[in-house]
């Protein structure tokens, strides 16, 4: 049975192979020739002990980094092993995809010690393969297949956020852009956070490829070149959308512009065409003696039909000048 700071424990290699192992047994295969694997709990308190009690024989830089509560993408070899830390994308319940799970990962030919402070999907997965006798045999294969997952995932991630870019490239094209600065601004920050790890972890995968170590065979060098690639493609895709997101926010900032200069010119408008008529009846409005039409009583129909020719003939030369100003743009 697991201690609860263990989460899987599985044989690779031999007659065992996929095994889940006990405490003893895990202990025991991790230090033999025999390819083991375990995952532990990095938020349980047992862990950290547990590292530096049954692995003391790994190397102290490995061991402090798998214990870092931060952590970024990198890739450090240290004698016949890899120290590695990855990114996955988040798939908690009611987590933010963009806020990535940090996978720390010691591997070499006979040992791999993993350790997350979350749930890892891809960690979960490759238990379930192992438990079913699917997965991989060797140490190159198990840390291709986890690049694998995790670039697959990432991938899916990137396209995602680019077909919600699409929609809102759309929406407000049609010039139905109110309401969607929230939902713009929310699409570039969610591309920000994300390549905050994404392009970091691109270099860790080509140095993984590029490295050395005898566990990276010609065949896994081949496997984890095209995941850089695939790796390369995701953070240029996302430079890519985080210029388009600006894009769509500076449409958005014209849209409202030229809305409030269409409202603004309305405006004008009316104030210019009641600005002589408030004229007209403040002058007529006067209290004093000698205003014209006092005796008559037809006075004041003559002042409202004076005041609509006023307005007559402003909206013709309203007209006039728009009809002007579209024949020299014509012109």
């Amino acid at each position: 049975m697991l201690d609860s700071h263990i989460k899987y424990a599985h044989v690779l290699s031999g007659a065992a192979r996929g095994t889940s192992l006990d405490d003893e047994a895990m202990r025991h295969v991790l230090k033999a020739e025999t390819l083991g694997w375990v995952h532990l709990d990095g938020t349980h308190a047992d862990s950290a002990s547990w590292i530096t009690s049954h692995l003391d024989y790994l190397d102290p830089q490995a061991v402090e980094a798998l214990l870092d509560p931060e952590s970024r993408p990198r890739m450090t070899a240290l004698g016949d092993g890899l120290m590695i830390i990855l990114r996955l994308i988040n798939f908690n319940e009611g987590a933010d995809p963009e806020d990535m799970v940090s996978l720390r990962l010691w591997i070499d030919a006979h040992r791999i010690v993993t350790v997350s402070l979350r749930n890892a999907r891809a960690i979960e997965r490759m238990d379930a393969a192992l438990s079913t006798g699917h997965g991989p045999e060797t140490a190159g294969q198990f840390l291709t297949q986890l690049i694998e997952d995790v670039t697959g995932k990432i991938a899916a991630f990137q396209a995602d956020l680019d077909t919600q870019a699409e929609a809102l490239e759309d929406r407000i094209v049609r010039d139905a852009g109110d309401g969607l600065r929230s939902e713009v601004v929310n699409l570039r920050l969610k591309v920000i956070a994300a390549r905050r790890f994404i392009a970091p972890q691109r270099d860790v995968i080509h140095a993984i490829a590029d490295s050395r170590c005898d566990i990276i065979d010609d065949e896994t060098r081949r496997e984890i070149e095209e995941e850089a690639q695939k790796m390369t493609r995701v953070v240029e895709d996302l430079d890519e959308l985080r210029d388009q997101a600006i894009v769509l926010r500076e449409e958005l900032s014209g849209q409202l512009s030229d809305r409030l200069n269409r409202n603004m010119f309305v405006l004008s408008v009316i104030s210019a065409i009641f600005l002589p008529l408030g004229f007209l009846t403040g002058l007529f409005g006067v209290n004093v003696g000698g205003m014209p039409g006092i005796q008559s009583g037809t006075a004041f129909f003559w002042l409202c039909l004076s005041l609509i020719g006023v307005v007559a003939v402003q909206a013709g030369v309203v007209v006039w000048l728009r009809w002007m100003a579209r024949q020299r743009r014509r012109n």
